[in-house]
């Protein structure tokens, strides 16, 4: 009997699932699934079958006849939920659980017409990563265990529910509508994605189109129109791609992340629509996770580098094959700030900052941090310098061909590169990153004309001559090197020449408002107090959050400004913000 994944009640002795069949009518009344799932096993097996559910209200469970199988509810567990453990006859392969999510299922947000942008339908979407499926399909919620999944939504028919899978066919039965979808590759269970909502598609190219509310549809197909040069570019750098269609789904503001790697379905923030272009890197994040992460999964929270990682670095392969060099450079030197903020938020909790990480007892959404991805990313760059980058090419694609649609651990990992790279990982010291605090003294460090350029103007207020050709990430870097008792009149300055407190790409408005708060500005607070009514990414949220609260003379401001709003975020951005509130 063993545990393998920390954050589950499945048991390796047990049998795996292997298809769901999922059933689910939409209650925008109750805020409620009323729901059944159908999982058929890879086995028969007598015994015990322990199941993952968070607050979920149990009608039955039932073999294929209909009859009741013995189940048992445990009383719900800090971080895990309740396990449900159901008794299997000899030679059953197959049950049914019947069954209702609550109100405040953790992976679901329900949201008023008012909070949408056409403010005449209600919308619904999931966010099941990183244990969060459970609050929605009782399931065996590891990423060890990948599904194949047939599904259909009932909603009302005005209305139209979109899924990270292919879509089967619709059929209207009075006032409501059933969508039916399938997804034939097997995926775990974090990746389960729905939304519900009023939502039209365009179409970009042959294999992507862009899903938005109507109101949004033509800036969002816009913004996104360049998805198929970047498909084209990630399949001649990782080969084929395997999931038929990259279809993007813009959310409302309230969505937590950046963007979602739902296959077939990726969601995205509606926060990259600068109106330039000049965000698209999420995308192309998104679009690399299509092989690192969905197509080869880290087993589990654990492993979470073998995601995020790989996935930072194939990421920057695109953009420099699409781009250049110098932007790829540019995308490093920001992501390593993003990297040593990350280690300064963790100095309490060192062992946090090594990419193995092992989180018995760790809620993986506090865990969360910038460290698997960028610490994760500096190690592959180590390894390509060391072994030369063709090599390394060819080590990336061997590895992608072997753990195709699979799940693996760190150990595996190591194995596999000192079979394919014999000795590249001693050579970088792959166990100082692997699992050890911090980052190296010898990590790659990125390097470029543009970069060396932004490094002669740090502190100094810039020319107008001198910014004239920067790009949204320039200014991004120039904000965030800006020193933290940066004088305020040098940011007056700064804003009366460059207007930053105006600026509509929300990465540079972020970095600047966190330097102006800092300094006392008070035309960023009244931007400040009106963003964060505007958004729900967490980017966005903890780092204003964190600013006004970490302030004596805005702490009152940021506590205001959380009741007024917590209702428009999502229930893992809400967490984030009372934890940084709870600090101060």
């Amino acid at each position: 009997m063993a545990r393998l994944d920390p954050h589950s009640y499945n048991d390796s002795t047990q049998p795996e699932t292997e298809t769901l069949d999922w059933k689910a009518r939409v209650d925008f009344r109750t805020h409620r699934l009323h729901a059944e799932a159908t999982l058929t096993l890879k086995e028969a097996s007598a015994g015990p079958l322990d199941l993952d559910t968070r607050d979920l209200e149990i009608r039955g469970v039932v073999d294929p006849s209909g009859r009741p199988l013995p189940y048992m509810l445990s009383p719900p567990e800090a971080i895990l939920g309740s396990r449900l453990r159901v008794e299997l006859p000899p030679g059953l392969r197959q049950l049914t659980v019947r069954y209702r999510t609550a109100p405040g299922a953790s992976a679901l947000q329900w949201l008023t017409p008012s909070q949408t942008a056409g403010g005449q339908h209600p919308f619904l979407y999931s966010q099941c990563q990183a244990i969060h499926a459970r609050s929605v399909v009782p399931l065996q919620d590891t990423p060890r265990i990948r599904i194949r999944y047939r599904a259909s939504l009932r909603v009302p028919k005005a209305l139209k529910a979109v899924m990270a899978a292919s879509f089967v066919r619709r059929e209207e039965h009075g006032v409501e509508a059933e969508e039916h979808y399938e997804m034939p590759q097997p995926v775990p269970p974090y990746l389960l994605a729905f939304a519900v909502g009023s939502l039209a598609p365009k179409e970009l190219g042959p294999r992507s189109r862009v899903w938005a509310e109507p109101e949004l549809l033509e800036e969002a197909a816009d913004e996104f129109e360049g998805v198929d040069d970047m498909l084209r570019a990630a399949e001649a750098l990782f080969g084929p791609y395997d999931w038929e269609r990259f279809d993007l789904l813009t959310m409302p503001p309230s969505f937590p992340y950046g963007g979602m790697e739902n296959p077939r379905l990726t969601f995205l923030t509606p926060t990259l629509i600068a109106g330039d272009k000049s965000l698209v890197n999420v995308v192309a994040h998104e679009l690399a996770h299509s092989w690192t992460g969905n197509l080869v999964t880290n087993a589990s929270a654990e492993h979470f580098w073998l995601n995020e990682g790989f996935t930072v670095f194939a990421e920057r392969r695109i953009l420099e094959a699409l781009a250049g060099p110098e932007v790829a450079a540019l995308h490093g030197a920001l992501g390593r700030r993003a990297l040593e903020e990350a280690l300064h938020h963790f100095r309490a909790h060192p062992h946090l900052t090594a990419l193995r990480t092992h989180l018995a007892g760790v809620d993986p959404d506090e865990a969360f941090s910038q460290i698997p991805y960028e610490k994760g990313y500096l190690l592959l760059r180590a390894m390509e310098d060391a072994a030369g980058r063709p090599a390394f090419d060819e080590f990336l694609r061997r590895y992608l061909a072997t753990y195709r649609f699979r799940a693996l651990t760190t150990e595996e990992f190591v194995a596999f590169a000192e079979r394919e790279l014999p000795g590249v990982l001693a050579k970088v010291d792959g166990d100082a990153y692997l699992n050890r605090p911090g980052v190296p003294a010898g990590a790659p460090s990125p390097r470029s004309g543009r970069l060396e350029a932004l490094v002669r103007v740090r502190g100094t207020v810039p020319s107008l001559d001198t910014v004239k050709d920067w790009t949204p990430t320039e200014w991004q870097l120039y904000l965030e090197w800006l020193p933290s008792d940066t004088p305020r009149d040098i940011i007056r300055q700064l804003d009366e020449r460059f207007s930053l407190t105006k600026s509509r790409n929300s990465e540079v408005l972020v970095s600047w408002l966190v330097a102006a708060l800092r300094a006392g500005w008070e035309p960023a607070l009244q931007r400040t107090e009106a963003f964060l009514g505007e958004v729900g990414r967490m980017k966005y949220l903890k780092p204003l959050y964190g600013v006004l609260a970490s302030s004596r003379e805005y702490r009152g401001v940021a506590r205001t400004l959380f009741k007024k709003h917590a209702e428009r975020y999502h229930p893992i951005a809400r967490q984030g913000v009372e934890l940084i509130l709870a600090r101060t």
